[in-house]
């Protein structure tokens, strides 16, 4: 699978590793994601996503309802 939030669309961005020298290299930065599973009541089952942990604490803030009509309004299928 790739490395991208459902819900945020964060996905890996590229920087420079810089050494004590100032030597600078190519490097990858991986967003902080987790498989999470919910319960989602409004439909009596368990729905599994791959989150970021930002969008995991938006879920706790807004609810799982809310967030599961806005994926589903831009095409996700859940």
């Amino acid at each position: 699978m790739a490395r991208v939030c459902q819900l945020t669309g964060k996905k890996p961005i590229s920087g420079n590793s810089v050494s004590h020298s100032n030597i600078k290299t190519k490097r990858r930065f991986l967003p902080n994601l987790q498989t999470k599973r919910f319960f989602f009541a409004e439909e009596d089952r368990w729905v599994t996503l791959k989150l970021s942990t930002e969008a995991i604490r938006t879920i706790n803030k807004n609810g799982l309802n809310s967030v599961i009509k806005q994926l589903r309004a831009a095409g996700t299928k859940i």
